[in-house]
């Protein structure tokens, strides 16, 4: 029996799109939801209880990290993850496998979710940060067993294997958390995309039963698989079969596209899913890409981005994203939002004079307005009006 419950409330007349509830041991999540991320036990910038009253619902934290720093026993004996960092309500774990994508293929470059022109290059939104160079180890090989790293903080070796990434985040004491896997760089050949994806179905496997083993753990916590196989609809539809088959309490899409490609290669895993599970859009955080994510039948999405951008002083706006150090905005006395009593001459103010405020203000604000979207598409959708919406938002985001 799972340690969760998804219930669908609403489908849309036309599409794949439905709102819904997630019941866990610490509450409800609404879905779709957006899921900020806590990748070393915090949101960069954003109290807790900050988090609570900007609308979210729950949470997710990085398990290489926290593995890492400061140890999963510690986090354990805090009482789990949500308990350590203050947070009332759910809370998800990934496995650290997209770690053996940053650590190996991606290492020293900005790697995105997505890839133009056959050159790993930056568009749009980063899955991690831009710092990535200083947060992770130079070194990371893969084999059948698992995967073999230098830490960031001080070079030594460490291995993940499935059943180690399943034992720690099992002392992290997620809600909701994910099978180890393997996430290639959207540049790899196809055979390579399908070793890899072939290695994740056996990691899979090996998660899975590494988690009902432990019967305490598998009463409270839920374990989703991960699809992968790349820009390859072949491969996203097999995956996706695949993993169903294995009996997982909810689905994750991982890996990465071309922006041309997100679409096809979701429409082919989402058509083999059932549909009672929860899908999970891992790492999926660009306002048009969590649209078109919910329109695909998705109903979960995480992204560093928000935050990632607010620190560099760039901002969420409904007419697009804004640069708040751009010159314009030095004398510009218009509110940053129709809820703020901030402006944006007094964010770009704390920027341009190196005040942390600035990074504070611009982070809640953009994870704000991320969750604000998402709440509206699920209203949107419980009111039968999901395509007008995010056609509205779209021409008016993007035009």
């Amino acid at each position: 029996m799972s340690a969760i419950d998804f219930t669908i409330e609403r489908r849309t007349a036309r599409g794949a799109a439905r709102a819904g509830t997630i019941t866990t041991p610490h509450g409800i999540i609404r879905t779709p939801a957006f899921a900020p991320v806590g990748t070393k036990a915090n949101v960069k910038g954003v109290l807790p209880d900050q988090l609570a009253k900007l609308g979210a619902d729950v949470v997710l934290a990085n398990t290489y990290h926290l593995y890492l720093q400061p140890g999963e026993e510690i986090v354990k004996s805090a009482g789990g993850l949500g308990k350590f960092m203050g947070w009332q309500g759910p809370t998800m774990t990934d496995s650290g496998g997209f770690q053996v994508f940053s650590l190996g293929a991606a290492f020293g470059k900005t790697i995105s979710k997505f890839v133009r022109e056959e050159s790993p290059t930056e568009e749009s939104v980063a899955v991690y940060d831009a710092d990535v160079a200083s947060q992770h180890g130079q070194l990371a090989v893969i084999d059948d067993e698992g995967v073999s790293f230098t830490s960031h903080l001080d070079g030594s070796l460490h291995r993940f294997t499935p059943e180690r990434s399943v034992e720690i985040q099992h002392a992290l004491g997620a809600d909701i958390f994910f099978a180890f896997d393997e996430c290639t760089a959207p540049t790899e050949p196809y055979d390579y995309q399908r070793e890899a994806m072939e290695r994740t179905h056996r990691w899979a496997e090996r998660s899975l039963k590494a988690h009902r083993q432990n019967l305490d753990a598998a009463r409270r916590q839920a374990i989703f698989g991960i699809v992968q196989g790349g820009r390859h609809e072949d491969l996203r539809a097999e995956s996706a079969r695949s993993i169903t088959e294995l009996g997982f309490d909810g689905i994750g899409i991982g890996g990465s596209f071309s922006k041309e490609d997100m679409r096809g290669a979701l429409s082919a895993a989402v058509a083999e899913l059932p549909a009672e599970l929860p899908r999970h859009f891992l790492g999926i955080g660009e306002p048009g890409d969590i649209l078109e994510g919910i329109a695909n039948g998705m109903d979960l999405f995480d992204c560093v981005a928000a935050t990632r951008l607010g620190r560099h002083g760039s901002l969420y706006t409904r007419r697009g994203l804004i640069h708040i150090k751009n010159e314009k905005y030095r004398s510009d006395l218009t509110p940053l939002s129709k809820d703020s009593y901030f402006t944006l001459a007094y964010v770009s103010h704390l920027f341009r004079s190196g005040e942390m405020l600035g990074a504070v203000i611009a982070s809640m604000h953009n994870v704000s307005f991320i969750l604000d979207l998402v709440a509206g598409a699920r209203q949107a959708i419980l009111d039968g009006r999901f395509d007008d919406y995010r056609a509205n938002f779209v021409s008016i985001f993007y035009g």
